[in-house]
C-alpha cells in the first residue's frame, strides 16, 4: 500500500518559485472536450507573454495571501469564499490526472495542434508546463479554459491596422484568459477558481459523492451485466447527464422485471443475460436503463408516439377524484 503523501506547501512553493521564476522553462498544450492534448509552438513575442499570464500571477496572489491571511481548504470539505484557496488530490479527478498522465508519459503519442485537422472550437483549455532548466523531469502546471466567445475565427474576422481595416491575417485569434484558474503541482490540485475549476475537468465533487451512494444503492437493488474491464461506478463518471439525474432518483420504485418490461413495451434494445441480468455494454445503454427505472418514456394515448421525457413535473389530483395511493 502507498504511503499517502503530504499536501503541498503552496506558500513555499510560491517562495521557492518566485526566487527561480526566470530559470524555468514553459511549454503550451491544447486540449479537447475528450482531454486529448496537443503540443503547440509560440514565437517569441508570446513567450515573452507566456509566465505573467501563466506563472507570476499564481505566485502573487499565494505570496500576498501569506501576509494577508489566505487559508488552503479541502476542496470536498469547503466551498469558494474570499481568502480561501481550495486543495484536492490530482488522483480525485480522473480527467486531470489522465491528461497529466498523458503529457508526462506518452508524449510520443501527442501531435502538434493543426487548425485543419483539429479544429480549434472543439478546444476546451490549455496548459502550461513550467520545469527548471536543472531538473526538466519536476514539472508543475496551470490550466485554463478556453472560452469560445473569445476566439476569433480568420476567415470572418477583421483587424484594424494602421487607421484602416483589413482582412485577418490568422487562421485563429484567441484572447488568453488572464486570471488565475487552476494550478497542479506533484499530487496536488489548486483551485483559485472553483466554477472554471469545474468546468475544466466536468469535476463537482458534492454531486458526485451522492452518485456514488446512488451507484451503490443501483448495484443491491438490480442486476446488472458488463463487458470485461468495465463497471458501473466508471460509465457514471463519464455521464453528467447521469450524474445530475441520479441525485433525484428513487431507487427501487421500478424493478428488475418491471424495467424490463417497459422495455419492451418501449420497444427499446435493453437485453439481459441467461442469469436475467440487465447488459450494459455502453454509456446509452445505461442511459436507457437509468431512463427506465426513472419512468422517463411515455407512450401518447393520443397518437400513439413514444416520447422520453426530459423533466417530469407532478400534476395536482383531478378535482373530484380521490388521491392515488
Amino acid at each position: 500500500m502507498d504511503e499517502k503523501t503530504e499536501p503541498t506547501d503552496i506558500f513555499l512553493w510560491a517562495n521557492q518559485t518566485d526566487a527561480v521564476k526566470n530559470e524555468l522553462d514553459a511549454e503550451l498544450f491544447l486540449f479537447n472536450k475528450n482531454y486529448t492534448p496537443y503540443s503547440t509552438n509560440f514565437a517569441t513575442d508570446v513567450n515573452n507573454q507566456i509566465k505573467p499570464l501563466f506563472l507570476y500571477d499564481y505566485i502573487n496572489f499565494v505570496n500576498l495571501g501569506a501576509g494577508t491571511g489566505l487559508a488552503v481548504r479541502d476542496y470536498e470539505l469547503s466551498e469558494a469564499e474570499d481568502s480561501v484557496l481550495l486543495r484536492t488530490e490530482l488522483e480525485k479527478v480522473g480527467r486531470a490526472e489522465t491528461l497529466i498522465h498523458l503529457i508526462e508519459h506518452q508524449r510520443s503519442d501527442i501531435v502538434e495542434f493543426s487548425e485543419d485537422e483539429h479544429e480549434f472550437k472543439r478546444i476546451k483549455g490549455v496548459v502550461a508546463r513550467f520545469t527548471h532548466k536543472n531538473n526538466p523531469k519536476k514539472a508543475f502546471y496551470t490550466i485554463k479554459a478556453i472560452q469560445q466567445g473569445n476566439v476569433l475565427k480568420g476567415a470572418t474576422s477583421w483587424q484594424f491596422k494602421d487607421g484602416k481595416f483589413g482582412a485577418f491575417q490568422a487562421e485563429v485569434g484567441l484572447k488568453m484568459p488572464g486570471d488565475n484558474q487552476v494550478l497542479i503541482i506533484n499530487k496536488d490540485i489548486f483551485a483559485f477558481n472553483q466554477r472554471k475549476f469545474e468546468t475544466l475537468f466536468n469535476y463537482d465533487y458534492k454531486k458526485q459523492l451522492l452518485a456514488d451512494q446512488k451507484v451503490e444503492e443501483i448495484e443491491k437493488k438490480y442486476k446488472l451485466s458488463f463487458p470485461d474491464g468495465l463497471d458501473l461506478q466508471s460509465l457514471v463518471r463519464e455521464r453528467k447527464k447521469i450524474v445530475t439525474k441520479l441525485q433525484k432518483l428513487e431507487i427501487g420504485a421500478v424493478t428488475q422485471e418491471q424495467a424490463l418490461e417497459y422495455a419492451d413495451t418501449m420497444q427499446l434494445e435493453l437485453m439481459s443475460d441467461d442469469a436475467g441480468a440487465i447488459i450494459i455494454m455502453d454509456g446509452n445503454d445505461l442511459d436507457m436503463f437509468v431512463n427506465l427505472i426513472n419512468e422517463d418514456y411515455i407512450t401518447s394515448e393520443i397518437t400513439g408516439k413514444r416520447y422520453e421525457i426530459k423533466s417530469k413535473k407532478p400534476l395536482d389530483e383531478p378535482e373530484g377524484e380521490p388521491p392515488r395511493g
